[in-house]
């Protein structure tokens, strides 16, 4: 018997144990309105994503993998401010109430929570074509979260891992390219299990003068910062941390382009760069310093050459 929305939400996604580990909600879900306390000191940080099938996921994706994704889209979204998550709404927009979806779907959506120390608070479901909104919040300490705006001449490019992984499994579930066994298990897991960088929130409070998570492509979200800073850039092709597989198959320009990586790029002082580093190493974290914040341009170093990335585009919702 198909259920109806109230009985839906009450079977799939009211669950007990998260609201009891929730430090800040003092009501949740099954009212008009969730209530949220602030903590002294802090700041709430805001942010929300929309995800489409077969625009921001293949819709033949298992549930509990889309889940995941929605979810930790949006908190890369936090860490990259330097904010703690805290709590999320959700939208879930189906065509059925398939309940073999909602099961699968609500399992990988409190794994990802429970992962993320973040607690779904209320939301809504409704009927039409596949697609997921999560509101997703957190707090820092008062004016210590990292904006885009606050790079300047001469700080340090940084990029916190791997790119171009997520670009290629998706170029493999398209028949763009065949992989290996290995390649295929990294690369799917890349594209349809992200996993925010929660762990640089501590150094990017410290260290960062601006950031971003690379949601649509390297070279997209840095022309952000550069814009919003006012700012150039030049970043150099040998130091650019590109999954192994992609000069394989000659494919290098996704870590550019492709998108869908959810690491962290941001810029740091230079009189600062050896702290970071040291504190990362430390913490067992890679970074990867990739260039430098100059007064005007986008350029990158390769082979001795000048390319002008005003050329590339990251991923462009309306682009033709």
């Amino acid at each position: 018997m198909v259920q109806g929305e109230f009985s839906l939400i009450e079977k799939y996604f009211s669950n007990p144990a998260q609201c009891r580990n929730s430090k800040h909600t003092v009501l949740g879900i099954g009212d008009d309105a969730a209530v949220i306390s602030i903590p002294e000191g802090k700041q709430l940080v805001v942010t929300m994503d929309t995800l489409i099938a077969d625009r921001h996921f293949p819709a033949v994706s298992y549930p509990a993998d889309i889940a995941y994704k929605s979810l930790a889209v949006n908190v890369s979204d936090l860490a990259a401010m330097a904010a703690t998550p805290a709590f999320f709404l959700l939208s879930l927009t189906l065509p059925e109430a398939d309940e073999v979806f909602l099961n699968g779907f609500s399992k990988g959506l409190f794994s990802a929570a429970d992962e993320f120390a973040i607690s779904l608070v209320g939301g809504d479901t409704c009927k039409g074509p596949l697609s997921i909104s999560i509101q997703a919040s957190g707090f820092v300490a008062a004016d210590r979260f990292v904006r885009r705006s606050g790079a300047n001449i001469g700080d340090k490019i940084v990029v916190s891992g791997r790119l171009g992984a997520a670009a290629l499994g998706l170029a493999s579930m398209q028949k763009k390219v065949k992989l290996s066994v290995n390649q295929q298990h990294d690369c799917l897991s890349a594209l349809n299990r992200p996993r925010p960088r929660l762990d640089l929130i501590d150094l990017l409070q410290k260290y960062a003068s601006s950031a971003i998570d690379l949601s649509d492509g390297l070279v997209g979200d840095l022309g952000h910062i550069l814009k919003q800073s006012s700012v150039g850039a030049v970043i150099d092709r040998e130091k650019i941390p590109a999954y192994e597989g992609l000069y394989e198959h000659n494919m290098f320009d996704l870590c550019l382009t492709g998108g869908d990586d959810y690491q962290i790029l941001f810029t740091v002082a230079d009189k600062n760069l050896d702290f970071l580093l040291n504190s990362a190493q430390q913490a067992k974290l890679d970074l990867y310093v990739i260039g430098e914040i100059v007064e005007q341009g986008y350029f990158m170093n390769d082979h001795n050459q000048s390319i002008d990335l005003a050329k590339f585009r990251g991923f462009d919702h309306f682009a033709s």
